[in-house]
């Protein structure tokens, strides 16, 4: 049995917002490591742009999976 579109969609968004959160805590920590100072909702803009591509990303292997297995013999 496959996974629905709007499951797949929910999926992907729900582990993406916990990484959202762990990747704004890492990016206070790791950025000045390395010379950059941004500030709190910098940050948060960084960090969800990346979200953004995640969830596409996570939806779309998803999805091509989903569609291989139903296509295999």
């Amino acid at each position: 049995m496959s996974q629905s579109r709007r499951m797949s969609l929910t999926e992907a968004i729900v582990g993406t917002a916990i990484g959202f959160v762990v990747s704004v805590l890492i990016g206070l920590l790791v950025y000045p490591l390395f010379g950059h100072a941004f500030t709190l909702t910098e940050n948060i803009g960084i960090t969800a742009v990346y979200t953004i591509a995640s969830v596409v990303r996570s939806y779309l292997v998803r999805r091509g999976f989903n569609s291989l297995r139903r296509a295999a013999p």
